[in-house]
C-alpha cells in the first residue's frame, strides 16, 4: 500500500511528466500535432511548428512545473504562508530568466497583468481581480501537498486561496485552483480517483465564492458534466469529444475541466497524459494537471520508471526534498 509521501511524489512527478509530454505540442492544432509527431508514445523534441518551446529537447519541462517548484519554495520559506510581494518578485525573476534563455514560455496573461500591477504599487488584493485563466491551477500542486482536508473544505480552500489570489483573484481562477488542489490533496490522503474528483468538485464550489466574480461556466458544474460526458463516449472518440465540446484553451472553464475529463477517461495514467499531450491547445497545462491528479491517486507506481528518470535527468529535478518539506507542513497544520 502506498504512503502519503509516495502519492505526493506521484502527484509532483505526474505534473512534470505531463508538462514535458505537452511541451512540444503546446498551442498547436491537433491536426498539426499528428503531422509533426505522429502517434505520440513518449517524450519528443520540439518540432518545426512549435514556436513557444522552439529548440527544446525531449523531456524538457515548461512553466507549469517550474512555477510549481517556485511556489513550493515560497510555501516552505513562509512556513505555509506566501507573501504576495515575494510571489510577484519571484514570478518576475522567473520570466527574466526565461527571456535570458531565449524562451517564449513566459508569464501567462493573468499572471503578467497582476505582477505588473503589484510592481506599480497596486494592492496585492486588487492585482489579481481579472485573473480567470488557468495559471493558478497549473502551479497549485505544492499547495495541495502542504494543505490537508482534515479540517474541512472551508479552511482548505482558504489555504489554496492564499496561494492563488495574487494573480487569479476571481471566482473562476480560485474555483479551478481549488478543484485541482482538492483532488490532489484527497488523493494524497488515500482517496480513489472518483472520490478525489468529488472532493475536487466540492472544493471548486467553495472556491467559486471567493475573489471577484467574473462571467463564465461554473467550474464545479462543468467538471461533473465533463466526467459524465466522457463516460458516455467510446474510447476512440474521447479526445475529440473533450477538444470539441469542452475546449482546450487557457480559459479555466475549458482546460481545467478538460484535464479532469481526461483524468477519468482512461484506466492507465500514462494513457491519460499522452491523450492530454495530443489533444491540441494548452496541452502542457492540461497534461500537467491531469498527471498531478492521477499521480496523487496512484502514487509513483502510476508512472513508468524510465519516464521519471528521463524528466529528472533532462531538467536536473530534485523533487524529493521539497516534497518532504511540504508534507512536514501538512502534518503540522
Amino acid at each position: 500500500m502506498s504512503t502519503s509521501r509516495d502519492r505526493a511524489l506521484g502527484a509532483f512527478y505526474g505534473l512534470a511528466l505531463g508538462d514535458a509530454l505537452g511541451m512540444p505540442t503546446q498551442s498547436m492544432r491537433r491536426e498539426d500535432i499528428v503531422e509533426d509527431y505522429g502517434q505520440l508514445r513518449g517524450f519528443v523534441d520540439a518540432g518545426p511548428r512549435q514556436l513557444i518551446a522552439h529548440g527544446m529537447s525531449a523531456g524538457s519541462i515548461t512553466d507549469d512545473t517550474e512555477q510549481a517548484i517556485m511556489l513550493a519554495q515560497l510555501i516552505v520559506d513562509g512556513d505555509g504562508v506566501v507573501d504576495p510581494s515575494a510571489f510577484a518578485r519571484a514570478l518576475i525573476a522567473w520570466e527574466s530568466e526565461m527571456s535570458a534563455r531565449g524562451s517564449l514560455d513566459l508569464l501567462g496573461p493573468s499572471t503578467k497583468r497582476a505582477v505588473e500591477r503589484i510592481l506599480d504599487g497596486s494592492d496585492p488584493n486588487e492585482a489579481g481581480k481579472f485573473g480567470s485563466t488557468n495559471g493558478a491551477a497549473m502551479r497549485i500542486t505544492p499547495a495541495a501537498i502542504a494543505a490537508s482536508l482534515d479540517g474541512g473544505i472551508v479552511p482548505f480552500v482558504d489555504a489554496i486561496y492564499s496561494c492563488s489570489f495574487v494573480t487569479h483573484n476571481t471566482s473562476l481562477g480560485i474555483a479551478s485552483a481549488a478543484a485541482v488542489a482538492g483532488a490532489i490533496s484527497a488523493g494524497i490522503a488515500g482517496a480513489d480517483l472518483h472520490e478525489a474528483v468529488d472532493i475536487g468538485v466540492a472544493a471548486a464550489t467553495e472556491g467559486a465564492t471567493r475573489g471577484y466574480w467574473v462571467a463564465g461556466g461554473n467550474i464545479a458544474a462543468r467538471i461533473r458534466w465533463a466526467v459524465e460526458l466522457v463516460g458516455n463516449s467510446a474510447d476512440v472518440h474521447i479526445t475529440d469529444t473533450v477538444a470539441d465540446v469542452i475546449g482546450t484553451s487557457v480559459a479555466s472553464q475549458e482546460s481545467v475541466v478538460a484535464a479532469f475529463a481526461l483524468a477519468v477517461a482512461y484506466d492507465d495514467p500514462w494513457d491519460v497524459v499522452l491523450a492530454a499531450a495530443t489533444i491540441g491547445g494548452d496541452t502542457d497545462t492540461i497534461a500537467a494537471i491531469a498527471g498531478a491528479v492521477r499521480g496523487a491517486v496512484g502514487g509513483l507506481a502510476a508512472w513508468p520508471g524510465e519516464a521519471i528518470r528521463t524528466v529528472t535527468d533532462v531538467n536536473k529535478l530534485d523533487l524529493e526534498p521539497i516534497v518532504d518539506r511540504l508534507l512536514a507542513l501538512r502534518n503540522t497544520n
